[in-house]
């Protein structure tokens, strides 16, 4: 969405320490940033798989008593790796007889093009969803009431065959929520647990399928993400933290934890969201608008596009086949290409590197904690770019450069016929060559020239790859965040406050009563501007949206029309003639043509209330004065580029001072990442403290 107008300034919880978390599969990044002073720490502790708490706490830990904190905002895989590995709640549904299968139905799709048979299963079994006799029509009428007795007998019969959260999904609910709301009151009194919702309160909008997918995910997302607040809620109660404890949602937004146990669908892309949302305010306060941001962490490479500043949001996500989302994501790419992407020669004698990772357990073979095949992070440490000596992240010692040798030998040296040293390369190129190929995906065949944009890597290991991503896509440049490790729990901090709202209308423009729609505007409005009061996080004001979804007479499609009006004295003053000019607005910029005499409709009315955190001066991130370039000097060694060793300059990348230009071959070494400069680039320094590689001059 986009027209953000203000409404004036908004009442928060006063200002004091905010601590932003990002918890990974192999580290838990952490900013503490100070409001009332200014000032800012990062940390960075090892994660721990099965009890996420044990490294939560350990890294709050570090900046003081957790008591202390005034509120924590976390950005959180929990719901996504739930979603990806099938690993969420058994679940049940009632529906409406009649359409117990529209899971499996979808649109008519399927995984694989050709054969006779699909492979996709939907997460709740079809002994599961089960059928009452309830209709309403699409105008809202009831034609069957629902009755409250069959409801709490499918809801019993349920709970019994082992069910751990219910969703009801009625036909035409958007239309009308009566026989839904009802549902849910009775099977709320024979439910055992809190994990039970309908649809119109989830997803009031049309399209069966997508409602029906959303109320069924997030009902499977209920008890898991559930149950991991509930853990992170009574260590933090166990340290006296009286604060305010949030979580980051896919919009780039922030939400109250009890939002998110009612909604944890909305945390489906809670991490790579938070990073993004870091990545773009670095970049456009940088004189950068228009990035491609790349997270590369321990599986995986998470692409998304900033245009002018602005995240691109998509009304709907699919997660994996078949798990379709439809709320507000941040739209982002992944591909299987992280530093545990496990390299091998196939039957076929390709080399491959990834989808298979090795996680954070084991790991890396250079680990030492029992993986034999290698990995892209091996690769990097065998060619001399990761400093063995000093890994990241404190969580080990030193890494074991000779069993990463010996492993990329077997498995991928050997089969190929090649030397060491050329078979770590290739691995190194494979892995760039798949990362490049989502760039292009998100900018090239979008419609935008790569020669616009600069890269933002950030995670462990994506500042490892700068020069192969600028010189792969045709990128003008690289910038790599001053914590390019810690930039999601970054983002964690700054994100602001946000909660979006639809509502289907299905009204026609023309003669359009736009008192009513008016008034339906004002209490959608009133209703986000209240979720986002309650969250408790200090706001400089909170700006409410509207976005219609709007197309010709009969098209199916819809296009994304913001509205330029906001709430004064109790009216948006909204009006056709007002409808009408956006609509065409959006039309034209979509298909570059009108379609006159059409008449047009609105499908939905989308409505945000975003509450604007205090400005974060990201110029505090700078290097502090005093410091030189020869300060920062930290040696040389011998790094291995295109096929021949060169002995590469080395720097502590926290002491270079602003202004600082450092000739590749170099490589800029700090606690939470490392930045390879190739022998044809060359890095400043910024005022921000960023690093700037681009193609050197000579």
């Amino acid at each position: 969405m986009s027209n953000g107008i203000s409404t004036g300034a908004a009442k928060g919880a006063p200002k004091g320490a905010i601590v932003g978390v990002d918890v990974g599969g192999t580290f838990t990044d952490l900013f503490h940033y100070d409001e009332a002073r200014g000032s800012f720490r990062t940390a960075k502790v090892p994660s721990n798989r099965g009890d996420e708490a044990v490294g939560f706490l350990a890294g709050l830990q570090s900046f003081g008593p957790v008591a202390e904190l005034g509120s924590i905002v976390h950005g959180t895989t929990v719901g996504t790796n739930a979603l990806l590995e099938r690993k969420g709640a058994k679940v049940g549904l009632i529906t409406t007889a009649g359409f117990r299968d529209v899971l499996e139905m979808r649109r008519r799709d399927r995984r694989q093009t050709w054969g006779l048979w699909g492979d996709f299963v939907p997460v709740v079994d079809r002994d599961l969803r089960l059928e009452v006799a309830e209709r309403t029509l699409a105008d809202g009428t009831v034609r069957a009431a629902v009755d409250p007795d069959e409801v709490r007998a499918c809801a019993r019969r349920l709970a019994e065959m082992g069910a751990e959260a219910l969703a009801i999904v009625f036909i035409n609910a958007y239309a009308n929520p009566a026989n839904e709301l009802a549902a849910l009151e009775a099977a709320r009194e024979v439910w055992p647990n809190a994990n039970l919702e309908c649809s119109s309160r989830i997803l009031p909008e049309i399209r069966e399928f997508e409602r029906t997918s959303t109320t069924a995910l997030n009902a499977y997302l209920q008890p898991v993400v559930g149950s991991y607040l509930a853990k992170l809620d009574n260590a933090l109660a166990g340290e006296g933290f009286g604060g305010r404890f949030h979580i980051v949602q896919s919009n780039g937004g922030v939400m109250s934890t009890d939002t998110a146990r009612r909604l944890p669908v909305r945390t489906a892309l809670s991490g790579p969201a938070a990073g993004v949302i870091a990545a773009a305010a670095i970049s456009k306060a940088a004189g950068f608008p228009n990035v491609i941001t790349g997270d590369l962490g321990g599986t995986s490479f998470d692409v998304s596009l900033v245009v002018e500043g602005q995240t691109m949001l998509a009304a709907q996500t699919t997660i994996d086949f078949g798990l379709v989302v439809r709320t507000p994501m941040i739209e982002i790419t992944t591909i299987g290409a992280g530093g545990g992407s496990i390299a091998g020669v196939d039957p076929g004698g390709m080399l491959q590197v990834g989808p298979e990772s090795a996680g954070s357990r084991p790991g890396p073979v250079c680990y030492g904690q029992g993986n034999t095949r290698p990995t892209l992070t091996d690769a990097n440490v065998l060619l001399g770019r990761i400093n063995a000596e000093r890994p990241i992240g404190g969580k080990l010692a030193r890494l074991d450069v000779d069993a990463a040798r010996t492993a990329i030998a077997t498995h991928v040296a050997e089969p190929l016929g090649l030397d060491v040293m050329a078979a770590a390369e290739a691995v190194v190129r494979i892995a760039n060559s798949k990362m490049a190929g989502a760039i292009r995906l998100v900018s090239i065949e979008r419609g935008h020239d790569p020669a616009k944009f600069a890269a933002v890597p950030f995670g462990g290991g994506g500042a490892l790859h700068v020069g192969a991503l600028i010189k792969e896509v045709g990128l003008k440049a690289a910038l790599v965040p001053r914590f390019p490790g810690v930039t999601s729990a970054l983002g964690c901090v700054i994100a602001d406050i946000r909660h979006d709202q639809v509502q289907t209308v299905n009204l026609p423009l023309a003669g359009i009563d736009a008192a009513s729609l008016d008034r339906r505007m004002v209490e959608e409005a009133t209703a986000a501007r209240a979720v986002v009061e309650s969250a408790g996080l200090s706001v400089e004001r909170i700006d409410l949206v509207f976005e219609l979804d709007m197309h010709y007479i009969g098209q199916t499609h819809t296009v994304a029309v913001p509205l330029p009006v906001s709430v004064a004295n109790g009216t948006t003053g909204v009006d056709e003639a007002t409808i009408r000019a956006a609509f065409e607005r959006a039309y034209q910029a979509s298909f570059s043509r009108l379609l006159p005499g059409v008449g047009a409709k609105i499908v939905n009315l989308r409505t945000a209330a975003i509450g604007r955190r205090p400005h974060f001066d990201l110029a505090a991130l700078a290097p502090a004065a005093g410091t030189t370039v020869e300060s920062a000097y930290a040696g040389s060694r011998p790094v291995w580029f295109d096929g021949a060793w060169h002995e590469t300059a080395v720097y502590n990348r926290l002491d270079l001072p602003v202004g600082a230009r450092i000739q590749g071959p170099a490589i800029l070494e700090q606690p939470d990442a490392t930045t390879v400069i190739d022998p044809d680039l060359s890095a400043r320094v910024d005022g921000y403290g960023n690093v700037i590689v681009e193609r050197s001059a000579r």
